[in-house]
């Protein structure tokens, strides 16, 4: 009896340790794409109350500024369905299609390059699994001078511990969610990851009129002014504690499906950032 006892204790501990979340790589891929990285805010088509119905990630127009015009490519299976997975992935991660061509600003390569293996081919799972659009888009137009590359070719990334820890949030606000590329300034085309990470300040024009990356840093006028879940309800609902409504480019709509414990882990790491001038 005992060690029927001790059987069924260690069965239900091992229960309550899987994660509530627990997934398939499809359903990983699908979370991080639809929600935490948030892919859909430039690759798919836009309409005045938000995505336009069955266009998902089939590519749109994203950005005019003076270093560049932006156009989000098609990367349903329609587009990319004859890739490989290593294509996907290499494109996604190193900014290299698979013709070896470079891609630009603004996908954020730099940043994507820390996508863990695991993320990545789950990314790459789910892409494979969204309904074809056929929608053929331009080539961005660059005025500014693209890196022959980002680094040298991958080998593996390794994961980083899912948690409410800065570390994760690292993470998912660097390579996955890219919160850092909007809200860090810009110089010749390129971020300043270096000296204003986080800093805010950069202007974008769109639908929504003209607005300007917010201060993430621990500055007085930056997150400092809210609280946790100030700065948590504003990521997810696009409005301040005031009631206030914060415009695009950023996606509410897409954030609004993150989990708790990663926007936690999200908003634990923008604390640590120190103020940066912007």
């Amino acid at each position: 009896m005992q060690q029927r006892l001790s059987s069924a204790a260690l069965a239900l501990a091992a229960f309550l340790s899987v994660p509530a979340w627990a997934e398939t790589e499809t359903e990983r891929g699908a979370y991080l794409v639809e929600h935490v990285a948030a892919c859909g805010n430039c690759h798919t088509p836009m309409g005045p109350d938000g995505p336009v119905p069955g266009t998902a990630l089939s590519g749109r127009f994203v950005i005019s500024a003076p270093p560049f015009d932006a156009w989000a490519p098609n990367i349903t299976p329609a587009a990319i369905g004859g890739w490989t997975d290593a294509e996907i992935a290499r494109a996604i991660r190193e900014g290299v299609r698979p013709d070896g061509t470079i891609i630009g600003p603004p996908m954020p390569i730099e940043l994507y390059r820390e996508i863990s293996d695991r993320d990545i081919a789950a990314i790459v799972a789910y892409l494979r699994t969204v309904p074809p659009v056929e929608n053929e888009t331009p080539r961005s137009v660059y005025r500014i001078k693209l890196p022959e590359s980002y680094g040298p070719p991958l080998t593996a990334v390794a994961e980083v511990p899912e948690g409410e820890t800065p570390e994760y949030g690292r993470y998912l606000a660097g390579p996955v969610a890219h919160c850092v590329e909007c809200h860090t300034p810009m110089e010749a085309g390129h971020h300043d990851y270096a000296n204003r990470l986080g800093a805010g300040g950069r202007v974008f024009e769109g639908p929504w009129g003209v607005s300007m990356s917010a201060n993430l840093t621990s500055d007085p006028n930056g997150l400092a002014r809210w609280t946790d879940d100030e700065v948590i309800a504003m990521i997810r609902t696009g409005h301040r504690p005031d009631g206030s409504a914060m415009m695009g480019p950023m996606g509410y709509g897409f954030y609004a499906g993150m989990r708790d414990g990663d926007v936690r882990a999200i908003v634990a790491y923008l604390r640590t950032l120190p103020p940066r001038l912007p």
